[in-house]
C-alpha cells in the first residue's frame, strides 16, 4: 500500500517536472530523493534549488535566466491576485516573485501530495461533529490534513461537505478537482479578497453539512466563520500560528476563540476571584469548540474544549493540552490533557485573596490619607493669562479644595496658557524663594472651561472614566500598530489613575508599555518589544 501511494505521488511529480526547462527536469527525474521534494525554486540570476523537509540541493550550476521563467509560465495556469497558479487536475501550486514593474523574476514550485492517513492522529475529534480549527506554522501539512477530512467526512462519514478553495490548493488547479478530496464540492474564490462572501454563499446555497477553509487571516473571514458556526454548520478551518496563547492576543483573529475583553471588578468581586480588578474575560462563545495545534508534522497539540482553555488562560492558570505523537500504527498519547486541578486552584485563589487582601487595606489607607491632607489644606493656585471666572467654575463644579490668589508668593500651582509657560518660568527664575514652583505648573492648550476643568481634574486624579472608553482606545491602537506594523504608538494623555488601568490592560495584551511625557502631558506608549 505504502509503496502504491508513493509510486502515485512520484508521478504527479513527474507532472510538475514536465512543466520545468529541461536542464533541471532531466535532473530531477534521476533524482534518488524525488519522492522527498517539496519545493523547486527559481529565482533569475541564480542557481535553481530543490528542497527537503531538512535541507536542499543545488541541482544545477546554470543560473535561471528570463527565458526559463517564461517557460515555466507558458505551460501552466494563470496566475491570480494572490500570484497564485497551479497544473491542472495535481495539488502542486506555482508563486510568483515580482519586481516592482509586475515581471515575474521568481518561481517557488511547491509539490501538493495527496497523503491518505494524514487525518487519523485527529480523526476521532473530527467524527464528533464539532468545530475544529487546525493552527501552525506554514509548511506543516495543514492543508494535507484539510484535504485529507474533506474525503473522510463526505464518504465515508456520508454528509454534505463543502471547501471553500481560495487558492485551489485544497483541491487543485482546474474546474474538475483531484481525487484526493473524494466527492466533497469545492467552491473556487476569484480573489482572496472575496473568501469571507463565498463562505456565507455556500451556505446560503448549497446546504452544506460541514464546510472547511484553508488559511483563516482576515477579521472579516473571523466573522463570516462565527455566522456560519451560529447556524449550525460544522466549521474545519486551518489559520497560521504558534499556539493557543498567540492566537488569542491577535486582534485580527482573537474572535475564532471567542475574542476578549477587559472588565472592571468591584472589591469585592476580585478579592472573590482572587485577581487583580483589571482582568480580561472571553467575550463571546468561541467559533470553534476543539483547536488543534500542529507543532511538526507528526505531533499535535490538541485543546478539546476552546472555552474553558480560553478562560484558564486569561485567568493565568496552567493548562496543558493532549499531545499525540504519530507512529505507524495509529498515534501514542505522550501527555493527557490537563485543565487546573481543584486542589490547586483553592490553594491558588487562598493566597491570592491573602495578597489582595493585604493591597486592599493598602489602598484605603493611602486614600484616606490623601483624602484627610485635601481636607486639611486648601490649595491657592495662581492663574497667569487664564479666565479668573472659567477658572472658578471649574473649581465649584469639581468640587476641589482649590483658592485662586493674585501673589505668586501664596501660591501651590500655577495654571497658565501653554503659550504663556516660558513668560511664567522667566519670572520664576528671577526669585529664588518660588523655585518650588517650576514643578507646578498646569499647562492648558487654550482659555476655554472644557481645558481648564480637564487639566484640574486630571492633575487631581479624578475618578470619572468610562471604562470601555479606555480599553476601546487601546484596542484601536494595538490594531493600528500591527496593520501599519509599527514599533510603538501613543495613547491620549491621561491622569495617573488613569494611566495605571492603561499599563494593566497593555500588560494583559502581551505587550509592553510605559508612561512618557511631562504633566500634565504625560501619557502611555505602547510598544511590540521590549
Amino acid at each position: 500500500m505504502e509503496n502504491k501511494m508513493e509510486n502515485k505521488n512520484i508521478e504527479e511529480i513527474l507532472l510538475m517536472v514536465q512543466v520545468l526547462p529541461p536542464f533541471i527536469s532531466s535532473k530531477i527525474e534521476k533524482h534518488p530523493r524525488i519522492s522527498e521534494i517539496i519545493e523547486i525554486v527559481m529565482d533569475v540570476g541564480r542557481t535553481p534549488e530543490i528542497r527537503f523537509p531538512d535541507d536542499f540541493e543545488i541541482i544545477s550550476s546554470r543560473e535561471i535566466m528570463y527565458d526559463d521563467i517564461e517557460y515555466v509560465v507558458k505551460r501552466i495556469g494563470e496566475f491570480g491576485k494572490d500570484n497564485r497558479a497551479g497544473i491542472p487536475r495535481t495539488l502542486h501550486r506555482i508563486s510568483a516573485i515580482r519586481n516592482r514593474n509586475g515581471v515575474i523574476v521568481g518561481l517557488t514550485c511547491r509539490v501538493g501530495r495527496a497523503v491518505y492517513g494524514a487525518a487519523d492522529v485527529i480523526l476521532d475529534y473530527i467524527k464528533t461533529g464539532k468545530s475544529l480549527l487546525l493552527l501552525g506554522k506554514p509548511g506543516v501539512g495543514k492543508t494535507t490534513i484539510l484535504r485529507e477530512t474533506a474525503r473522510i467526512i463526505n464518504d465515508e462519514l456520508k454528509k454534505r461537505v463543502v471547501i471553500v478553495d481560495t487558492s485551489n490548493e485544497i483541491g487543485g488547479d482546474g474546474d474538475i478537482p483531484h481525487p484526493a478530496i473524494g466527492r466533497a464540492r469545492r467552491m473556487q474564490v476569484t480573489t482572496p479578497e472575496l473568501q469571507h462572501k463565498v463562505m456565507i454563499e455556500a451556505v446560503e446555497n448549497h446546504m452544506p453539512e460541514v464546510i472547511i477553509i484553508d488559511e483563516m487571516g482576515t477579521q472579516e473571514e473571523a466573522y463570516a466563520a462565527r455566522t456560519i458556526a451560529e447556524r449550525g454548520v460544522q466549521l474545519i478551518a486551518t489559520a497560521h500560528g504558534r499556539n493557543l496563547e498567540n492566537l488569542i492576543l491577535n486582534p485580527t483573529l482573537s474572535d475564532l476563540v471567542g475574542g476578549i475583553q477587559a472588565v472592571i471588578l468591584s472589591d469585592e468581586e476580585a478579592r472573590r476571584r482572587g485577581t487583580q480588578k483589571t482582568v480580561l474575560e472571553r467575550k463571546n462563545p468561541p467559533t470553534f469548540d476543539i483547536l488543534v495545534e500542529i507543532v511538526d508534522r507528526d505531533m499535535f497539540a490538541i485543546y478539546s474544549n476552546v472555552a474553558l482553555a480560553v478562560d484558564l488562560i486569561l485567568k493565568g492558570y496552567p493548562i496543558k493540552p493532549e499531545i499525540r505523537v504519530r507512529e505507524n500504527n495509529g498515534y501514542k498519547v505522550i501527555q493527557k490533557e490537563y485543565m487546573y486541578g481543584k486542589e490547586e486552584r483553592k490553594e491558588s485563589f487562598e493566597k491570592k485573596i491573602t495578597i489582595d487582601l493585604k493591597n486592599d487595606r493598602k489602598e484605603k489607607v493611602e486614600k484616606e490619607e490623601k483624602f484627610e491632607k485635601l481636607e486639611e489644606k486648601r490649595y491657592k493656585i495662581y492663574p497667569f493669562a487664564i479666565s479668573v471666572d472659567r477658572l472658578q467654575r471649574a473649581i465649584s463644579d469639581l468640587d476641589l479644595p482649590i483658592d485662586i490668589v493674585f501673589d505668586l508668593h501664596q501660591a501651590d500651582f500655577i495654571i497658565t496658557l501653554k503659550s504663556k509657560k516660558q513668560e511664567i518660568e522667566k519670572r520664576i527664575h528671577k526669585n529664588p524663594s518660588l523655585q518650588q514652583l517650576l514643578k507646578n505648573i498646569m499647562i492648558v492648550r487654550s482659555n476655554t472651561f472644557a481645558q481648564i476643568s480637564k487639566i484640574l481634574d486630571r492633575y487631581f486624579e479624578g475618578s470619572n472614566y468610562d471604562i470601555n472608553q479606555i480599553v476601546q482606545e487601546i484596542e484601536e491602537k494595538i490594531k493600528i500598530m500591527y496593520e501599519q506594523n509599527l514599533e510603538k504608538i501613543e495613547l491620549e494623555p491621561q491622569s495617573q489613575e488613569i494611566r495605571k488601568i492603561q499599563h494593566e490592560l497593555v500588560e494583559k495584551y502581551g505587550l509592553f508599555s510605559k508612561s512618557e511625557g511631562e504633566e500634565p502631558y504625560r501619557r502611555v506608549v505602547i510598544y511590540r518589544n521590549k
